[in-house]
């Protein structure tokens, strides 16, 4: 049966995902599909269906396929994915950085490419929420910019200091233009330089419903040359989804005040306001074409393929009038972060921005800690010398032992230290991701923090990135969040002193 829903020869040319990104001409629509719990049911049926049905149509380029979205455990995404790339549909398939450490991450990388899964979307993935027995242990070994370096030399042949067969993966990667705050908008585009240097070849936005906030990214990346293509998410929620995002419950996700009763209001007997709100997703595919997005991720509970016919047909309508749409998707709360000044006649953004927070002056325990690292950890610091010398010296002597316990204590005390051996402490101002990020996130948020606050511990603990960001805002050392990239932690060094690691040249600080 699969074999007969293959696409038709002519629309063969829209089914390649990578070639339609590519083409400068070309607006590439995907589409989100989320895989069941079990693959024998209904909904799993339903799925293959639809991607039947996308096959045929041809104006679908692929299907992006989740990695236990929501922390929900489900059918792994290469399974559904086999089977859809047999009715002639191109894949992409989301690689979770969670529950995986970096030797099952490339076993299973090598896997996907020899099966033809070559499309992907490296996300950080959501925490895990309750399973078996109880709630599991989250793993998060490497971060979305690590695995995206990791697959950029496993593309080169070139892996683990031996050579492979290259392998061909089409990197994608994810921005949020939608945070409320400076510091958590800046500390996403931050990352973001970091995801394309390690080799991201294209990215996706966070979903959103303003008009100026995706052409915000859009502007970011053209002045900072961040030359990848990019889609533009198009989300059409369900009521009950509109009521649980509304109230901040899916993480990085905002319904703000005014669409949310706009939404109320578009309610009717027929279709609970299904039809205004396939409307305004037309709207927005037709605006981030016109202002100059590469394509549309388009996601979304629950729709058929008649809702995709009347979605991109009323698209097509609108396509000639996109600047006055701009006005009829203006739903961002009216504290929220711009990064740029408004352009009064577009209602976009203006290439300027206006002046940044300032944050609190006074940090006596970054002030000492850096300080501390200035003289004596850094090459040209005017203790360096003595102090690696004593280091070493210390660490061939009776007092190994002791000293390192020192060093144990007086940092757990101080910064929460859990005694890794491979301290980041000096590239997160001062504050460490192994205790203070529910994720250990080495290279920047991971999106789904919300007012500042973090995803896992909502009202209870600060994003550590957001907190770095508002330590290092007098100092103008904000620029090294973009720069480079944090390596992964070397476990191999756990339960041992960062300082004689650090001298020795043993650590990732190399």
């Amino acid at each position: 049966m699969i074999q007969d829903c293959k696409a038709k020869p002519e629309n063969q040319h829209l089914t390649g995902f990578r070639k339609s990104l590519l083409n400068p001409d070309e607006f590439t629509v995907t589409f989100e599909l989320v895989p069941s719990r079990g693959g024998r049911n209904r909904q799993h049926d339903r799925t293959l269906a639809l991607a039947c049905d996308l096959a045929r149509d041809g104006r679908i380029s692929a299907v992006s396929i989740t990695d236990n979205a929501g922390g929900h455990p489900a059918l792994s995404p290469e399974i559904l994915g086999m089977e859809i790339l047999e009715t002639g549909m191109d894949v992409i398939s989301h690689f979770s950085c969670k529950d995986k450490n970096r030797n099952e991450m490339e076993g299973q990388l090598f896997g996907w490419d020899r099966q033809g899964l070559s499309n992907l979307l490296v996300i950080s993935g959501d925490y895990p929420q309750r399973g078996y027995s109880g709630h599991p242990k989250p793993v998060f070994d490497l971060d979305s910019v690590h695995v995206v370096d990791m697959l950029t030399l496993m593309n080169k042949g070139h892996y683990i200091n031996q050579s492979t067969h290259p392998t061909s993966f089409f990197k994608g990667v994810a921005v949020s233009p939608f945070k409320l705050h400076e510091a958590e908008q800046l500390m996403q585009y931050y990352k973001l330089h970091r995801k394309i240097e390690a080799g991201a070849d294209y990215v996706i936005t966070q979903l959103g419903f303003d008009a100026r906030k995706y052409h915000e990214v859009l502007l970011y990346m053209k002045q900072n040359k961040l030359q990848v293509p990019i889609l533009g998410s198009v989300f059409i929620p369900t009521l009950p989804l509109v009521e649980i995002m509304h109230q901040g419950k899916v993480p990085g996700c905002i319904i703000p005040d005014a669409l949310y009763r706009k939404m109320k209001e578009e309610v009717s007997p027929s279709d609970n306001g299904k039809q205004d709100r396939l409307r305004r997703a037309a709207k927005l595919l037709a605006v981030l074409k016109g202002m100059g997005y590469n394509g549309a991720h388009i996601g979304g509970p629950g729709l058929s393929m008649a809702d995709f016919d009347f979605m991109l047909r009323a698209a097509g309508r609108y396509e000639s009038r996109w600047p006055e749409l701009v006005a009829q998707l203006n739903f961002w709360p009216k504290k929220g972060f711009y990064l740029y000044r408004k352009d009064r006649q577009t209602g976009l953004n203006r290439p300027e921005a206006p002046p940044r927070a300032h944050f609190k002056s006074l940090q006596p325990l970054y002030t000492l800690a850096k300080f501390t690292h200035d003289i004596a950890f850094e090459p040209r610091g005017p203790l360096y010398k003595t102090a690696k010398k004593g280091c070493l010296a210390l660490h061939a002597s009776p007092l190994k032992r002791p000293f390192a316990a020192f060093e144990h204590i007086s940092k757990f005390l101080l910064f929460g230290c859990q005694n890794c051996g491979d301290c980041t402490l000096a590239t997160h101002a001062y504050l460490c991701p192994q205790s203070g990020c529910a994720k250990y996130m080495l290279n920047g948020p991971c999106g789904g923090s919300r007012d500042g606050w973090c995803e896992v511990y909502p009202g209870k603990k600060r994003c550590l990135f957001v907190t770095s960001y508002e330590r290092t805002s007098t100092t103008n050392s904000q620029a090294q969040f973009s720069k480079g990239f944090e390596p992964p932690r070397n476990w191999e060094l756990n339960n041992s002193s960062s300082w004689f690691n650090f001298y020795q040249g043993l650590d990732n600080r190399k």
